[in-house]
């Protein structure tokens, strides 16, 4: 049996996906390490991986959400963990080094060490007709003149890595887009746009759904139909007063309408209508399989576990890429989005419950997102993962692993 090294993102939506295709490959009787965060542990652990922690509190991926900011966070990160990742795999002597696409460090420790890599896209794959919103491109350009500071970190982050590591293979600018010989996307072609421009080292596997630990605490057998459920994630923080409008505004179209709060305190929503439930996290895929709608804020995550369970979205973007997940929703017909000019509050109780009304009476969306679920399906999700790694682990056999 094989090593196989998960080094990522220690973000949720970035890790999620994964822990299902962990849990299969030490299944199957791989031996697995994943490089993650105090946070991260219990759930890496429990998938069955080694957990090899990132020094201090993790790679600090914090600040504006533009692309210029995150492109110096990654750089920055990169140099920062690098020296402690690659010590941490040259004990361990990996087979394979699966990396997420936006890890930049992930392709630079495989190089370094020598060994073939798997890249995995947690959102859509980007390439030639699907642009990366961190690409070169005349926009970016016009936002690195405004942050002159982050422009300046990211060059000279980028010329110490090229100065102490193999560099060659890793994207001069688009730092989200690491691509590999083989590119895991956890979506199926049917929601992949322009999946045709996309060449066959990109695998469109489908959602990675796992089981998740049960959680009796949750009435999940007093919810009444129609189930509406809203969650805007946990990295866009929606305040209470956001969080209340959208309660006010499902509650006359719902039976129950659960509402997960994230880092918010249900306390601070206040009085509720009497059929809405504030919890700040919930058990999603079981909800969801009991949903009649699902309010989101597009991240790509939640609508693949929604499209997965067949249920239509109302998609309210607030930044990264979830604008361009809420334009796929909208052209293959399983939802709507919320609309950026809804700033107010009261524009937004309005447009929801408006939007939400002809999602809940009109055929037509639950019928699209019933045709996705079947291709979300068929696409083969976490276990198909651990098919195509352990099948590049048959290709490239045993490797002799350069030591620095």
């Amino acid at each position: 049996m094989s090593t196989v090294a998960f080094v990522n993102v220690a973000l949720r939506g970035h890790i999620n996906p994964t822990l299902p295709v962990v849990a299969e490959l030490v299944r199957r009787g791989h031996t697995v390490t994943y490089h993650t965060t105090a946070a991260f542990e219990p759930d890496v652990a429990a998938a069955g991986a080694t957990v090899l922690r990132y020094p201090g509190d993790g790679p600090p991926l914090a600040g504006p959400p533009t692309p210029v900011t995150l492109l110096e966070q990654l750089a920055r990160t990169a140099l920062e963990t690098l020296p402690s990742v690659l010590a941490d795999l040259r004990r361990a002597r990996p087979d394979v080094v699966v990396h997420g696409a936006a890890c930049p460090w992930g392709p630079v420790t495989a190089a370094e060490l020598g060994v073939p890599a798997v890249s995995l896209f947690t959102t859509m794959a980007f390439g030639r007709r699907v642009p990366s919103p961190a690409r070169a491109s005349w926009t970016l350009l016009a936002e690195a003149v405004t942050r002159p500071r982050s422009l300046l970190g990211y060059v000279r982050a980028r010329l110490l890595l090229a100065r102490r590591h193999r560099t060659r293979g890793l994207p001069l600018v688009d730092l989200v887009n690491a691509r590999q010989p083989l590119n895991l996307v956890f979506t199926s072609r049917a929601f992949q746009p322009e999946a045709a421009s996309f060449d066959r080292t990109y695998r469109f596997v489908g959602p990675s759904v796992g089981a998740r630990p049960h959680d009796p605490s949750f009435p999940l057998g007093l919810l009444r139909p129609p189930v509406l459920y809203v969650s805007l994630g946990t990295v866009f923080d929606a305040g209470p007063s956001v969080l209340r409008a959208f309660a006010a505004a499902l509650a006359p179209l719902g039976g129950t309408v659960v509402v997960a709060t994230g880092h918010t305190d249900p306390a601070a929503l206040g009085a509720l209508p009497d059929n809405v439930l504030a919890r700040r996290f919930v058990p999603q895929p079981e909800l969801l399989e009991r949903a009649a709608l699902f309010v989101t804020h597009g991240g790509m995550n939640s609508v693949n576990e929604a499209l997965y369970a067949g249920v239509p979205v109302l998609v309210v973007p607030q930044g990264a890429d979830q604008p361009q997940v809420a334009r796929r929703v909208t052209e293959l017909g399983a939802g709507l989005t919320v609309r950026p000019e809804a700033a107010t509050e009261a524009a937004t109780e309005a447009a929801v419950h408006a939007l939400a009304r002809r999602l809940l009476t009109e055929p037509r969306f639950r019928e699209a997102a019933g045709a996705l679920r079947t291709a979300q399906r068929q696409a083969g999700g976490h276990l198909r993962a651990a098919d195509e790694i352990e099948a590049l682990l048959r290709r490239t056999g045993p490797h002799e692993k350069r030591e620095h």
